[in-house]
């Protein structure tokens, strides 16, 4: 493979050198795989896409994801309290575990990723403790018999799915399952309850996510900048900041941090009182970890609608944080907004093609 032209996209920041030598060690695959998503994370700052990253060292897009989430979830570990030996068995490999410990705070990560080098886990596991730990973080008060050590919090997930489940055999994988993680007695005790206990508690199913995407180029609006009424002066017209568009939603970007996205008519956006722009990518979202296609998405909340519906996802406040969750009981954190929209950008397979009137008339 051939090194890339410094930073092609904005040559005047990047320093070329620091950067070929970034893609020289990460095609020779030198050092760990930490450094590798910390030298990642510093050639997309500066300029270079996933795509070029990829033809400059053989790291696929997703991969390059992983690594560079990983390094970032690997460097929280030693401010959150991780023991030096979970620490030095991540230096050297688990990227995809810690990966799917990213959307928990510096602490809980620390916690999580002493649980899964303690029991062995691997990345499927590693997500089921992740969302085991971020739902029982929501408890303002601990459910009882159950402590605020992360075993405790797998084990009580585990718990509550037994609960839930009328089929014998996965009723029993995840007793056990609980009792492998509880951390004490008492949590124990709870779990051995249900060894005896052949009640089934209703399970509310998580509602679906309200996904929409743009399918045609008329939904797709180009928001154009007002230089006034006329008569005007020449300064005026030149006084109109340059707009550019940024993919895959044609958000705008003005001089200073304020931005603009042009959205389609639809009524449920029409009707909302105050809505707002969140850019995410979609593995974000909640339940949607196991996709394997990342993509940006405009999250859509309306910041008037605070009340707690089981219908609906919310934004919440996560430790400093933007999160969104599904309550399926009255939450007990408070709600920033109701989710309205999750908007997926538009498939054009030809971007160029649509580009050429000639070819659209005909």
């Amino acid at each position: 493979m051939t090194d890339l032209p410094p930073n092609a996209q904005n040559p005047h920041n990047a320093d070329s050198d620091t950067a070929q030598e970034l893609l020289r060690k990460l095609r020779q695959k030198q050092g760990n795989w930490v450094e590798w998503g910390q030298a990642i994370a510093h050639l997309q700052k500066t300029g270079y896409n996933p795509q070029d990253i990829f033809e400059a060292t053989g790291f696929e897009p997703i991969q390059q994801n992983q690594v560079v989430v990983g390094s970032q979830v690997y460097s929280s570990l030693e401010t959150g309290g991780a023991s030096e030996a979970t620490r030095s068995h991540y230096a050297t490999r688990g990227s995809d575990i810690l990966y799917e410990l990213r959307l928990l705070t510096h602490e809980e990560r620390a916690a999580a990723a002493d649980l899964t080098f303690q029991h062995k886990l691997d990345m499927d596991e590693a997500r089921e403790v992740a969302k085991a730990i971020k739902e029982y973080s929501r408890f303002r008060t601990f459910p009882e018999g159950f402590s605020d050590h992360p075993g405790d919090a797998v084990a009580y997930h585990a718990w509550k799915l037994a609960k839930q489940n009328s089929d014998l055999q996965e009723r029993s994988r995840l007793i056990a399952k609980g009792l492998r993680f509880a951390h004490t007695q008492t949590a124990r005790k709870q779990i051995e309850q249900l060894l005896t206990d052949f009640s089934v508690a209703p399970k509310r199913p998580a509602p679906l996510l309200p996904f929409y995407r743009l399918e045609s180029e008329d939904e797709l609006p180009r928001i154009v900048p007002v230089a006034g009424e006329l008569p005007l002066t020449p300064d005026a017209l030149k006084a109109v900041p340059l707009v550019t568009e940024i993919e895959p939603f044609r958000m705008v970007k003005f001089t200073g941090e304020q931005a603009w996205v042009p959205l389609p008519g639809w009524q449920v956006l029409l009707s909302a009182e105050d809505p707002v722009v969140i850019v995410a990518n979609s593995d974000r979202l909640p339940n949607q970890t196991q996709q394997t296609k990342l993509e940006k998405v405009l999250v859509i909340v309306d910041r008037a609608q605070r009340q707690w519906d089981a219908s609906s996802y919310f934004v919440v406040d996560n430790s400093g944080e933007l999160d969104i969750q599904w309550f399926d009981t009255a939450a007990e954190i408070p709600l920033l907004g109701k989710v309205i929209i999750i908007l997926r950008p538009k498939k054009i397979l030809d971007e160029e093609f649509t580009k050429d009137s000639w070819q659209i008339d005909e």
